[in-house]
């Protein structure tokens, strides 16, 4: 029920902001499908170190927008072997700083959870703004409920990207996940994307966590991903 008052609450305010600046656009659709070597997730792989495919579409609607995406998933057990987000919010902007308010729905495929449900809410507050070339970033989420029954979680990520040249950009981020009954830990990644035409990218990406002994799903690795969007 908590959970449903604040997707309630977080819908009525996407509303209330958006109107307004809805009232003179028109929907837009884009679309987006790729493949990587791993599905890192905060540090984490989330395909047992195998490889992912993934894809999505995005509609918005002045500052609103709302999506799907989906990817194949391993987390060592049976099931699920698949995830379906769902999400949607409002992107307003306030003097140079651009804000992103919305929410995010994990939906995992048959999912039975160990012991409860693997399918989970969160709430996301972000914020970044450009310097010079440069943009810095920084991004809140909170769960009410985080997968297995294990509590609130709060996630907190400084973010930052560069362009180096016209196809090539490196970026970076440190983020801090908080389970309460599950413990915290670390997690970082830098790596640089290259633009091989205006609709399709590449990205080599360091990742790790400081906790390693987690198991191989928390060690560091590289990752490299391809992504059309169109």
């Amino acid at each position: 029920m908590n959970i449903m008052k604040i997707a309630l609450a977080s819908a009525a305010a996407t509303v209330a902001l958006s109107g307004a600046a809805m009232a003179q656009d028109s929907l837009k659709l884009s679309y987006n499908v790729g493949v990587a070597s791993d599905y890192v997730f905060r540090g984490v792989s989330n395909t047992q170190e195998d490889p992912q495919i993934f894809g999505g579409v995005d509609a918005t609607y002045g500052i609103g927008y709302a999506g799907v995406w989906a990817s194949n998933v391993d987390f060592g057990v049976e099931d699920p072997s698949a995830e379906i987000d769902i999400y949607a919010g409002v992107k307003p902007v306030v003097g140079d700083t651009n804000l992103d308010l919305g929410l995010v729905y994990y939906g995992y495929s048959k999912d039975k959870g160990i012991p409860g449900s693997f399918s989970y809410l969160e709430l996301k507050a972000a914020a970044s703004r450009s310097f010079g070339p440069a943009t810095l970033g920084v991004v809140a989420f909170y769960s009410p409920e985080f997968p297995a029954d294990t509590g609130r979680a709060f996630y907190y990520e400084v973010n930052g990207s560069l362009p180096v040249s016209e196809k090539i950009s490196v970026s970076a981020a440190l983020g801090h996940q908080e389970i309460k009954l599950a413990g915290d830990y670390n997690t970082w990644n830098i790596g640089a994307t290259y633009a091989i035409t205006s609709n399709l990218g590449l990205d080599l990406r360091y990742h790790d966590t400081d906790e390693h002994g987690y198991g191989a799903i928390y060690d560091s690795r590289v990752a490299v991903s391809l992504k059309a969007a169109f």
